[in-house]
């Protein structure tokens, strides 16, 4: 591995926390910036704080507060902010990156158009996260389930060597080079929408929401609805997790199809009964949502081909709302999404 690069990761939660953490672990050149001063003072004191399912590290990090701190040129930059906090950091780097660079986007949701529309296609890179991870406070993370990533550039022509990243990725977790990014970046906003955007209307976690029929068939409508939009792009959405087909859920002309749809989500809930919804943590914390960039993304897609999606955008209506204060969380809130369909 070129242990030469300058990398650059912006975001210390947990994604972007642990993911530099073991980075730097590895030995390369790596520098994380922060939202906070106090927080990058006690990474440059204490370093970052990992344990969890990989063991438990103490990692001295370089950190900053501010982009505008930096000198130099990155040859690597993670983003993992917040999507909605994107844009306005990216633009933020444009000093620090060269023609070369690479850009990787670490948001939930797709955020890769608007990453491209400022840094260029050939620098921007789209990355499906596959591992569980939480921050407990400032500085001290916890990665909960082991998993992967895969990246992929977004240009459709003159296409970057990837094999560099690849190998920084891999000191955290296999790493898999996609040659369609956007598809497999599409089928995990698929498993994203049902989950955040279910879990922040009503409250609940997941195994409990689940456990409602309510709660699984607007689960399998969000689903018909994103499938149906990538149909209209002539997008083949590949498993999530090599595991779960979206093509073989949407298939309800039997009860006997129909049942396995049931029972696959309802195995879902139980695999996974305390995961609580991002958006759900959000709000509980008088924070904005990701909902434009998970539902709001789908409802944006349809409205470009022409088809309508009720259900995600009653879902997009009702997170609104509640961001608002004009609706308060509660398990009543399901029935509301179907009885407005």
């Amino acid at each position: 591995m070129d242990k030469s690069l300058r990398i650059l990761m912006i975001g210390a939660g947990a994604i972007g926390g642990n993911t530099a953490g073991l980075i730097a672990k590895a030995g390369n050149d790596i520098t994380v910036v922060t939202r906070h001063e106090d927080t990058a003072e006690l990474i440059r004191k204490n370093g970052i704080k990992i344990s969890g399912v990989l063991g438990n590290f103490t990692i001295p990090m370089k950190a900053f507060a501010r982009v505008s701190d930096l000198t130099g040129l990155f040859d690597v930059v993670f983003v993992a902010t917040k999507a909605y906090d994107m844009p306005a950091v990216t633009k933020k780097i444009l000093p620090l990156i060269h023609e070369k660079s690479l850009v990787v986007s670490m948001q939930n949701g797709i955020c890769t158009d608007e990453m491209a529309a400022i840094v260029g296609e050939h620098r921007t890179v789209g990355c499906v996260i596959g591992f569980g991870a939480t921050m407990v406070e400032r500085g001290k993370l916890i990665i909960t389930s082991n998993g992967e990533f895969i990246i992929g550039s977004i240009a459709k022509t003159n296409q970057p060597n990837l094999k560099p990243l690849q190998e920084i990725l891999n000191n955290v977790f296999p790493t898999v080079i996609s040659e369609d990014i956007y598809s497999e970046l599409y089928s995990k906003l698929i498993i994203n929408s049902c989950i955040t955007s279910l879990g922040a209307i009503c409250g609940l976690k997941l195994g409990a929401m689940l456990k409602i029929k309510t709660a699984r068939n607007i689960f399998m409508m969000i689903i018909k609805e994103a499938m149906n939009v990538a149909k209209c792009l002539n997008l083949q959405v590949p498993p999530y997790g090599g595991r779960l087909d979206y093509y073989t859920l949407i298939k309800d002309k039997t009860w006997w199809s129909r049942f396995k749809a049931q029972l696959i989500i309802t195995i879902v809930g139980k695999k996974y009964k305390n995961l609580k919804s991002s958006s759900l943590q959000s709000l509980e914390r008088g924070q904005l949502t990701e909902i434009d960039f998970f539902n709001g993304y789908i409802v944006k897609k349809a409205q470009e081909v022409g088809i309508e999606t009720p259900i995600n955008s009653r879902l997009l209506e009702m997170v609104k709302q509640i961001e608002q204060k004009k609706l308060d969380i509660k398990v009543e809130n399901l029935s509301l999404v179907v009885s407005k369909e």
